[in-house]
């Protein structure tokens, strides 16, 4: 499809495809979206948030967010989130805490220097009156260093502290970031989101977009991006988050691009990601932010004592693997959509970017599956599989 047919497209009906198989492309102003989230409320209404704007890295980046109604069939318009002219504000979070509230977080960052870049939270009210109005308050930062980034839902701890995950792009003074020491970590809040500190993980440069699951009483796993385009990497937690295992290879493939994981109901893994890693693939660019046209003649970060990653592996297929035994192993590999997966431009007018990346998943109370991901950075494209969706068609062995 041509930018001006995803356009033409963008009216978030949802519409039956095949037997079990129903999708839509959101609504949006923006010519760039990307970086889903999706949050179901406890009244049934799902929720889309994204980053929009004309181009990543960009201060006109926001926040946008759509509803669907509990048993609606289309999306509901776009609406901003956030207004900072001065930051791109990227990879929106939404959380419902036991106290009821729903709250965005958010990354705010200047150009593309993710090294200084902040985390907000704002809260959204919903009146029930009017319960597909959103807004949020301008909130406030975290007061974590900068450079913190986050793009996985909070966790709640047995005592109730609340857990962030979190990947730290690492200042090198004198030198741009390009991802070279990357590190996970996990922020922690006692008191509500008030205040926060930060627990790093052992040994995990490189292992970025933390996705953590709840697998037991006192258990989590977590999975990571891996900025050397390598591998997914798994880490286990035995007491609810407060230490965590040194990151491990999982049997999955990572192209330096989103994934996002979730327990389902059967108890199997769902991990959503593009299973190519650069050793299937030899597109290379030379960074994320390389299209922005900022002066800047500072060197990139030098990766002694990090890792060189890679950029530009494709971003495609879009595919669910599944796990039995905790997300050790993924035989099981369902094809959503396929395509070229170009990446080597940002550029969302132009045609050049195809990808089909930063997928997302939820599964609802019936047993289907909600996905969505960023189609060809034009677009943020919804698929529902309705119950069986692991045995129907829809989902294809990969």
């Amino acid at each position: 499809m041509t930018p001006e047919e995803i356009a033409s497209g963008m009216t978030g009906a949802i519409r039956a495809v095949a037997t079990g198989r129903r999708q839509t492309l959101l609504p949006s102003p923006m010519v760039q979206n990307h970086a889903s989230f999706l949050h179901e409320t406890t009244g049934g209404d799902l929720i889309c948030a994204w980053f929009g704007g004309s181009l990543e890295g960009k201060a006109d980046i926001s926040i946008f967010a759509s509803v669907l109604g509990a048993g609606d069939d289309t999306w509901g318009p776009p609406q901003q989130l956030s207004f900072d002219p001065h930051h791109s504000e990227q990879n929106p979070v939404l959380f419902s805490p036991p106290d009821g509230r729903l709250l965005l977080f958010h990354t705010s960052q200047p150009s593309g220097n993710q090294d200084e870049c902040r985390i907000r939270m704002a809260e959204i009210p919903r009146a029930p009156e009017s319960p597909s109005r959103l807004t949020a308050d301008s909130g406030r930062f975290l007061d974590l260093p900068r450079g913190c980034f986050i793009r996985a839902p909070l966790v709640l701890r047995d005592d109730g502290a609340w857990l962030l995950p979190i990947f730290r792009c690492m200042q090198r003074p004198g030198q741009k970031w390009n991802g070279s020491h990357d590190v996970a970590a996990v922020g922690i809040s006692t008191d509500g989101g008030e205040s926060w500190t930060l627990n790093d993980l052992p040994q995990s440069t490189g292992c970025v977009h933390m996705s953590p699951v709840a697998v037991g009483k006192g258990r989590h796993v977590a999975f990571f991006r891996r900025r050397q385009a390598d591998f997914v990497y798994r880490t286990e937690s035995h007491d609810d988050g407060r230490t965590w295992s040194i990151p491990q290879p999982s049997d999955v493939p990572n192209n330096n691009s989103s994934i996002a994981a979730i327990m389902l109901r059967d108890g199997r893994i769902a991990m959503i990601c593009n299973p190519v890693n650069a050793a299937q693939s030899s597109d290379r660019r030379a960074s994320l932010y390389d299209e922005l046209g900022v002066e800047d003649d500072r060197p990139d970060a030098d990766p002694t004592g990090g890792c060189v990653p890679v950029w530009g592996v494709a971003r495609a297929p879009v595919t669910v693997c599944l796990s039995q035994d905790g997300g050790r192993t993924f035989p099981t590999r369902i094809l959503i959509e396929d395509g070229p997966g170009h990446c080597l431009s940002n550029d969302s007018t132009d045609g050049r970017n195809q990808e089909m990346s930063y997928p997302w998943l939820l599964e609802d109370a019936d047993g289907g599956l909600h996905i969505s991901y960023t189609y060809h950075r034009r677009a943020i494209k919804h698929v529902h599989l309705a119950p069986g969706w692991a045995s129907t068609a829809d989902g294809r062995q990969a």
